[in-house]
């Protein structure tokens, strides 16, 4: 089984930065990638970013020059680094974990609001 756990939300003022950690254990040696998901209220879920087993890192337009996602391996944790936060930014994070295509292991989520 493969396990993923979010930390680092809370509330940060607009053109402040947060960073946010993914810790996975288990079985890691079945994740092949992940990502980060966020979900703002009355709105679909949105893959803001994700990074392959290789380290290449794919964003959301809206993420593009002002988030980053990262890898330690060494300590099973993906990291996304947030700057130039805007309001619109405001949702729930989730981490994820690909296991197998199309199967994904989901975190519980961690909120960031972003104030104006």
């Amino acid at each position: 089984q493969v396990q993923v756990v979010e930390s680092g939300g809370g509330l940060v003022q607009a053109g402040g930065s947060l960073r946010l950690s993914c810790a996975a254990s288990g079985d890691i040696f079945r994740i092949s990638a992940m990502g980060w998901v966020r979900q703002a209220p009355g709105k679909e879920r949105e893959l803001v970013a994700l990074i392959g087993s290789s380290g290449t890192a794919n964003y959301s337009d809206s993420a593009k020059g002002r988030f980053t996602i990262s890898r330690d391996n060494a300590k099973n944790t993906v990291y996304l680094q947030m700057n130039s936060l805007k309001p619109e930014d405001t949702a729930v994070y989730y981490c994820n974990a690909r296991i197998a295509r199309a199967i994904y292991v989901w975190g519980q989520g961690t909120q960031v609001t972003v104030s104006s």
